[in-house]
């Protein structure tokens, strides 16, 4: 085996195809990557083929503003594939484009793995016979995602995320605010708006006002938080200067797992952020606001109980989820406080944060490794 595909759309995605490369890179030696990446697989060695911003769209609608410059890049990375075929090639989330693409190559002939199983079993659960076409294996970060494909008859491997590895069981609160040089006595939220600017369109207003709302309550608690890049914070501060401008608020870049560390409780866009705050042991408030249209037809298909990771980890709502015009600035607020005003509900809640932490820790690495390997193995690439 010796080059291999591989396609990240995100900032999250970038993080885990990066941890996948090094662990590929360890076992075969002299890889060579191909295809789109971030910042963390550019540097782990990825050759990117285009910039990662150019895929990182969301929503049911918003992507059609941009579908026939997706199809076009799609369409390129086809061909580039096909003149350049490698030994396998891998998919990292991002299902609407990533998906239709290893359709065309896994009918060429080349195997194709996608890891982060799409959110088939919450919603669009047609999706599942695209799949079944498309991978030869999915790699699911979550178990009860695993068991969704087997009834299903689709290759799959429960994989644990590699967070769970990479975030110590126990949370040193002290050493993480030294590291960002903060006071180690006060009183901390974290504000996560998410990592698109889409997701801090609609999440920096309500978590803002959320934010003056709280410290008109406590004026002891002051905030945290920190934006994937320069440009993702420039945007939050625009929100900022017009709505909050005299909140406590200290801003920092790519440090969100020290800003989660030293925080006491934590204000999250639903999404990779919930299970970051989880791991860290943070008590949280989940929530999510999209625009209109997308919202009502997300409210039409999708079938899942629980947004938050948190809780469909848990099957349970353990932590508080406010989706579109629940997530107003009283309701963070108060859904916040309720953690100060009754810390031994904190106490528990950590307690099964724990326990769901122990069950994703997985020896991804190795695990990775063998199912990859094996496949290649099928197809007598090794």
């Amino acid at each position: 085996m010796k080059t291999i595909g591989i396609l990240a759309g995100e900032a999250s995605g970038d993080l885990l195809g990066a941890a996948l490369m090094r662990v590929l890179s360890e076992r075969f030696p002299n890889l060579h990557f191909v295809g789109i990446g971030g910042p963390a697989m550019i540097k782990a060695g990825c050759q990117s083929l285009f910039d990662i911003e150019q895929l990182s769209v969301m929503g049911f609608f918003e992507p059609l503003r941009r579908l026939p410059q997706l199809i076009k890049m799609r369409s390129a990375l086809y061909h580039y594939f096909i003149q350049h075929p490698p030994d396998i090639f891998i998919g990292i989330d991002s299902p609407d484009f990533n998906l239709g693409l290893e359709k065309k190559l896994h009918d060429a002939g080349i195997p194709t793995v996608h890891y982060v199983s799409p959110s088939v079993w919450a919603w669009r659960r047609y999706r599942i016979h695209k799949i079944k076409k498309a991978v030869d294996l999915m790699l699911t970060l979550f178990p009860f995602e695993k068991k969704f494909y087997d009834e299903h008859h689709v290759p799959a491997c429960y994989v644990g995320h590699p967070l769970a590895n990479a975030i110590p069981i126990e949370n040193n609160k002290i050493a993480a605010r030294q590291a960002l040089q903060i006071d180690e006595q006060k009183t901390y939220v974290a504000l996560l708006p998410g990592s698109r600017s889409q997701e801090i369109k609609y999440m920096a207003k309500p978590f803002l006002l959320a934010a003056k709302r709280i410290h008109e309550k406590n004026p002891n608690i002051c905030f945290l938080t920190s934006h994937v890049n320069a440009a993702r914070e420039k945007m939050f501060n625009h929100f900022y200067q017009q709505y909050a401008k005299d909140l406590p608020l200290l801003s920092f870049i790519k440090r969100s797992h020290e800003v989660l560390a030293a925080a006491d409780v934590a204000m999250v866009t639903s999404g990779t952020a919930t299970l970051e705050a989880m791991l860290f042991k943070k008590p949280m408030v989940i929530a999510y606001c999209m625009s209109t249209p997308t919202y009502w037809l997300a409210k039409r298909l999708v079938k899942s109980a629980y947004i938050g990771l948190p809780n469909l980890l848990a099957n349970d709502s353990i932590v508080p989820e406010l989706i579109q015009h629940e997530a107003t600035p009283d309701r963070l607020a108060d859904c916040l406080l309720d953690y100060f005003e009754h810390p031994e509900n904190t106490e528990k809640l950590i307690e099964k944060f724990t326990e769901l932490h122990h069950l994703l820790r997985l020896d991804s690495s190795q695990m990775f490794v063998d199912e990859i390997s094996r496949l290649c193995s099928d197809h007598k690439l090794q």
